[in-house]
């Protein structure tokens, strides 16, 4: 069949389906919004909606096609929730189309009493981007009249690091590929933290596309990913449909489970400021009265209790110190002056993403409020003031627990840790690790040569256990040459850990000692009772147990099950380890 004559029959007759699949909350199941996907006819060889674009785009119809998606699913989608968002997949070069760029989309959502700031150009992979300056600058053109960007199918095809760098999106979608089987495979697991961290750390959204079994969905809310698709959720339908009470619970179910599965840090929650917030219909000549006659500098702007910008005084003062600002502006809305994309993050986000997040705003930004979310609707304020206050005060305490030698957490750090532990669902593993013969090597070699092993084996530890940048993950130094590791990682890799210290932990050793007990693997010292015997070179002993330990009472339980596995390994000679999986 002539693909060129069956394409244009389709545009032509506007023979296309448009369905919708449900972009939800991995917190509580609510939906954020809906993607709107298109469908060409079933009984066409063009029905296939990859086939379709790609016929498009041979035949210079990209244009008309985007146009008749777009126009369809605007019109389908007229009688959204006026709180959830419509993502729309659009090809990058289509957003520079001077046809595209003469409002189309804004008159047409006009005409269906929808507004730019719910929909969501949704940017595909189909086309490589050369010129980033000029479609930056489209970009740009966009976000300035309340668009919002997201990045599709990111980690595969054109969809890489270099996009997301570019075009600094609000939401990120990550690719199928990643999302499949990710229980099973802990290399995506770590990619997906590091996904995670950017998210947290620039403001932007993760969505997890793809999501077909339920243990997809665990595994990615215990990760940290807030926002997901896919068959498990919803199949896409011809309506705007709701997700089914039973995947709600399940999501609920393991979002309770995870939520405690710690980032061990203070949550900025604990900070918020509860101040008013203002409706988007808010004149600029009320916020001037109020910053006029109180101390507040900054008010977040809402649309049915979710936050859509922020106004700062500085910046709304400059705006009406223009030539005509104040008879444009004082008795208009405040969304023609706010700023659309401030920093928003959720309640129990820790103080040190959000104060890395603060710090990397655009200068003109440095000092606006960070609005605090709670379930996604507006919660509070934090200033930069309180938050540089309150990590200054976090960091003095802390610094006041750590071991004067190491620089690692003491015993009143290392408790909390493990009362955080007690305290969640959710799988961990904690290590206590102990050296064999450090007290004959002290002895012989004198303390400073001692301390210098002690020094060595905290770095040792800290280089592996925080390989994964994991914020999970902790190392604490009990005192001595006894030393404690919490991880927050798969039981193989606890394993692998533990193997790759000892390698390199039984390698290193021998630069602490003279040739001569090099040569001979053993020292020839006195014992307890002052007779001399043949002591093996100092080795190391990890002993450890792996699982849920919400069932233990408290942390000497967890010291006294580790106790007589940390005696069992020493029992045996030279650095061993051994982990008990907990039942």
């Amino acid at each position: 069949m002539d693909m060129s004559q069956e394409l244009k029959k389709i545009l032509d007759n506007k023979d296309i389906t448009i369905v919708f699949q449900p972009i939800v909350s991995l917190k509580d199941g609510t939906i954020v919004g809906y993607e709107a996907l298109t469908r060409g006819p079933k009984d066409s060889p063009l029905s296939n909606p990859e086939k379709l674009f790609t016929a498009a785009e041979a035949l210079n119809k990209l244009w008309d096609l985007e146009c008749l998606c777009r126009s369809k699913a605007i019109e389908k989608a007229c009688n959204i929730d006026t709180n959830k968002l419509l993502f729309l997949n659009v090809d990058p070069l289509i957003l520079k189309d001077e046809k595209f760029r003469k409002g189309f989309t804004k008159k047409f959502l006009h005409k269906y009493n929808m507004c730019p700031e719910s929909i969501i150009f949704e940017l595909t992979e189909r086309t490589c981007i050369k010129d980033y300056k000029s479609f930056r600058a489209a970009l740009d053109n966009y976000v300035e009249e309340g668009y919002k960007i997201a990045i599709d199918d990111a980690g595969a095809g054109y969809s890489g690091l270099k996009m997301i760098s570019e075009t600094k999106p609000h939401y990120i979608k990550i690719d199928i590929y990643l999302i499949r089987d990710i229980h099973k495979d802990s290399f995506k697991q770590h990619l997906i933290k590091m996904l995670v961290e950017l998210a947290d750390n620039t403001n932007i959204k993760l969505i997890a596309e793809g999501i077909e079994i339920e243990e997809e969905l665990a595994k990615l809310i215990e990760l940290g990913v807030n926002i997901g698709q896919g068959y498990f959720i919803q199949r896409p339908s011809d309506l705007l449909i709701d997700i089914k009470e039973g995947v709600k619970n399940t999501i609920l179910k393991y979002h309770k489970q995870y939520k405690n599965n710690l980032h061990f840090n203070n949550f900025i929650g604990q900070i918020v400021r509860k101040d008013a917030a203002f409706n988007m219909n808010t004149p600029c000549f009320k916020l001037k009265e109020l910053f006029d006659t109180t101390s507040i500098t900054g008010v977040c702007i809402v649309d049915n209790y979710i936050p859509v910008g922020l106004i700062m005084k500085h910046s709304l003062d400059s705006m009406l110190a223009t030539q005509y600002g104040l008879s444009i502006f004082l008795k208009r809305s405040v969304t023609l002056v706010m700023d659309q994309n401030p920093l928003i993050v959720d309640y129990n986000t820790p103080v040190s993403d959000v104060s890395n997040a603060a710090m990397e705003r655009q200068d003109k930004n440095l000092y606006d409020y960070i609005i605090v979310t709670k379930d996604s609707k507006y919660f509070g304020i934090v200033t930069v003031k309180k938050l540089l206050q309150f990590t200054t005060t976090l960091e003095r305490n802390y610094a006041k627990e750590l071991n004067p030698l190491t620089g690692l957490p003491g015993n009143i750090l290392i408790e909390n840790r493990l009362k955080d532990i007690l305290s969640c669902k959710g799988n961990f593993c904690v290590l206590y690790f102990d050296l064999d013969n450090f007290k004959v090597y002290n002895d012989n070699y004198g303390f400073e040569n001692g301390d210098k092993i002690i020094k060595f084996t905290a770095n040792l530890i800290q280089k592996y256990v925080n390989y994964s940048s994991n914020y999970n993950n902790f190392v604490g130094h009990i005192g001595g040459d006894d030393f404690i590791a919490i991880i927050d990682e798969a039981y193989d890799d606890c394993k692998n850990l533990c193997e790759s210290i000892i390698e390199e932990f039984d390698k290193k050793i021998l630069d602490f000692f003279n040739d001569k007990d090099k040569e001979n693997s053993y020292i020839i010292a006195t014992d307890r009772k002052g007779q001399k015997d043949i002591f093996d070179i100092t080795s190391i002993s990890i002993a450890g147990i792996y699982g849920d330990f919400y069932s233990f009472a408290n942390s000497n339980d967890i010291a006294k099950n580790t106790s007589s596995i940390k005696k069992i390994v020493k029992g045996l000679r030279h650095s061993n380890y051994r982990i008990n999986m907990l039942k």
